[in-house]
């Protein structure tokens, strides 16, 4: 990219996505990264498939996958099934000062 040609996402895609979300939208999208990566570290350092996974949990294993790719927006209990079995659980704790929600 030449130094006239402006690329519309900005520089990087932080700058994109300070410029387009709020900080608590920001912060949300962090909490689900970071859950999900959860759960696929401990599902593959336990060496279960995702369908291993199902059975052991009673989540289909199509949601346990669309869950892993971030294309669904799974409910509390789903979530619960899924981390027990694993050896997680979700918990509440107080919110950082650094802005998460």
């Amino acid at each position: 990219m030449s130094k006239n040609n402006i690329n519309p996402l900005g520089t990087n895609w932080y700058d994109f996505e300070k410029a387009n979300y709020t900080a608590e939208e920001i912060a949300a999208s962090n909490l689900r990264v970071a859950l999900v990566g959860a759960i696929i570290n401990s599902r593959k350092e336990q060496g279960l498939s995702q369908k291993q996974l199902e059975k052991i949990s009673g989540v289909r294993q199509p949601i346990i996958a669309r869950l892993e790719k971030g294309t669904t927006d799974p409910q509390l209990s789903t979530m619960i099934k899924v981390l027990a079995p694993l050896g997680k659980t979700l918990a509440i704790v107080p919110i950082e000062t650094s802005g998460t929600i």
